[in-house]
């Protein structure tokens, strides 16, 4: 029988079906033995290509992290790092947003995935040519990354139900509209994230100012 033109199995193949049922089903549905029936391979065959079902997840990951555009943070893009930072943010949230299931793995830091690292390279760069010591620019990274992957862990406006009854207002007589956010999900959720990324920009352009007159 004549050999395949391509490989059966590759280290693609392998984290496009991991993505796939990440998004689907989430974290838990990846093992080797459910990658392996859906690849039709047999599962020792995964491990040619990966160690065990934690750098399968890793290498999921990264691939969402390869998402975000960095090009605000090039030399000659021409932003200023307060601008590159809000408009890498809102990429990266973009990104996240259409993987929320693998968020708790990217939670975790880059570790040594290349795309993730190259995120972390690519704004502590940037902070540091604008100016930022090196250390306040570790923390502006860490801080970005709290917030970024805080968001996309889940919702605000979905904590609530569709269901007035649920928000008596003698016991919450603020919630009188809390019934009306779950259906409002997308606007809360994007406003809420774009409001508190205005404030920590703004704030550290104001940290940024007073160093710069000192």
């Amino acid at each position: 029988m004549a050999r395949p033109r391509k490989p059966l199995l590759s280290r693609e193949r392998i984290v496009e079906t991991a993505s796939v049922l990440v998004d689907a089903e989430g974290l838990e549905a990846v093992s080797t033995r459910r990658l392996a029936a859906e690849l039709g391979v047999s599962g020792p065959s995964l491990y040619n290509h990966f160690r065990n079902k934690d750098e399968i997840l890793d290498a999921v990951a990264d691939a969402v992290s390869a998402q975000v555009d960095l090009s605000m943070f090039d030399e000659g893009d021409g932003r200023d790092w307060s601008t590159a930072l809000h408009d890498w943010a809102v990429s990266y949230r973009a990104a996240l947003t259409e993987h929320p299931n693998i968020v708790p793995v990217l939670a975790r830091g880059p570790g040594r995935r290349p795309a993730g690292l190259r995120v972390a390279d690519a704004v502590f760069g940037a902070m540091v040519r604008s100016g930022w010591p090196p250390a306040q620019a570790t923390y502006i990274g860490a801080l970005m990354r709290y917030f970024i992957t805080g968001s996309a862990l889940g919702s605000f406006a979905r904590g609530f139900v569709d269901d007035e009854t649920a928000y008596d207002p003698a016991d919450y007589p603020h919630l009188g509209q809390a019934h009306l956010l779950a259906d409002r999900q997308q606007k809360v959720d994007e406003g809420a994230f774009e409001t508190g990324l205005r404030a920590l920009v703004d704030g550290l352009a104001v940290q940024y100012a007073a160093m710069v007159r000192a």
